[in-house]
């Protein structure tokens, strides 16, 4: 009788296993919508990308993307993987935002996330970044490496989120060197910006040719543009979001680590584990999850005296000895300065 209940035992256990384990049967489906960047853009997609992998390799959750031709298509894709029933929906990119509330309201019984944005609703999550911190780590990297006391910064989209990074660059290259002067230009003004990477090289060549010899670029894929005009005259650019260094070894001095692979993977376990709430979760220097990135492409380019004075920086920054000023929060009359620095063209 008893081998009788142990034979069974061990039936039940073995079917529950192959039951939830099985592709056909429990395996949770996670959709990622991205951004026109594209799940190449070695950025902020590519991270995204990366911690949803991260969800399929060690969750077993079943993965898919898409990626958006235009602003128009964000509503048709998130309802696309609504309709077929995957369990978590995420949404990567701030221009989401409205078509994740419209679909998220009519498709109550499946849960959302939007990167970069707040959305409001019951079974949205909404993941943002302390960008302003860690764009002061490398504004102060930045300031430290200049010879010539001249730096440039490149956004994508001229939208706040990207004047943040801006702002935070702006205000670490000052806490080294107050004269610092600073070149600044958007590529432009609409999604087309995230996916031009012609454009940003003829910004950098323009800033470069004004004496520049570090430019920090927030724009996406475009930042590809960015480090060919690096190489072309052999001066030096930061990376942002993924850990760019490998991409131009010997001319990205760091990249401006914004994990968002980590925050799409804690809410993919947090999914699988049912603990998954909507709301909002911030992410900074203190998570771990902004950062500079030092690694065998970069450590040869920053000497130990600079690491020693960055990391001080972080740690003043993170026990709030150091406030970093956040452009969604700031006096307008300081967003009017960082404004008149702004230009859609190189010039």
């Amino acid at each position: 009788m008893k081998n009788g209940f142990k034979y069974n035992l061990s039936l039940f256990i073995t079917f529950t296993f192959i039951f939830f384990t099985s592709p056909a049967f429990g395996k949770l489906k996670l959709g990622l919508v991205l951004d026109k960047g594209g799940v190449d853009d070695k950025s902020f997609n590519a991270s995204a990308y990366k911690g949803a992998l991260q969800a399929r390799d060690r969750l077993r959750m079943e993965v898919k993307y898409v990626e958006a031709t235009d602003d128009n298509a964000y509503e048709t894709l998130l309802r696309g993987f609504a309709e077929k029933k995957y369990d978590l929906i995420i949404a990567v990119g701030i221009g989401q935002a409205s078509a994740v509330k419209k679909v998220a309201a009519q498709y109550p019984n499946n849960k959302f996330v939007i990167i970069d944005s707040e959305v409001n609703a019951p079974n949205v999550r909404s993941l943002l970044f302390k960008e302003h911190e860690g764009s002061y780590l490398v504004g102060a990297i930045a300031a430290l490496m200049s010879k010539s006391g001249k730096i440039g910064f490149i956004g994508g989209m001229d939208i706040p989120l990207i004047r943040r990074f801006q702002m935070g660059y702006e205000a670490g290259a000052k806490k080294i060197n107050p004269k610092t002067e600073i070149f600044s230009n958007y590529i432009g003004v609409t999604s087309e910006a995230w996916n031009n990477p012609p454009k940003a090289k003829e910004i950098a060549l323009s800033q470069y040719g004004k004496n520049a010899d570090v430019i920090f670029a927030a724009a996406g894929a475009s930042g590809i543009g960015l480090f060919d005009a690096a190489e072309e005259k052999k001066k030096f650019a930061i990376g942002v979001d993924s850990n760019q260094n490998w991409v131009k070894p010997g001319f990205i001095l760091t990249s401006m680590m914004k994990r968002v692979d980590t925050a799409v993977f804690l809410t993919c376990d947090d999914f699988a584990g049912g603990a998954f709430t909507s709301g909002t979760k911030q992410y900074g220097l203190m998570s771990g999850a902004i950062d500079y990135s030092l690694d065998e492409h970069n450590k040869k380019l920053l000497s130990k005296d600079i690491i020693s004075k960055i990391d001080k920086l972080k740690e003043d920054i993170v026990s709030n000895r150091i406030k970093v000023p956040d452009y969604y929060l700031a006096p307008k009359i300081e967003k009017n300065k960082l404004g008149r620095s702004k230009s859609g063209n190189s010039k």
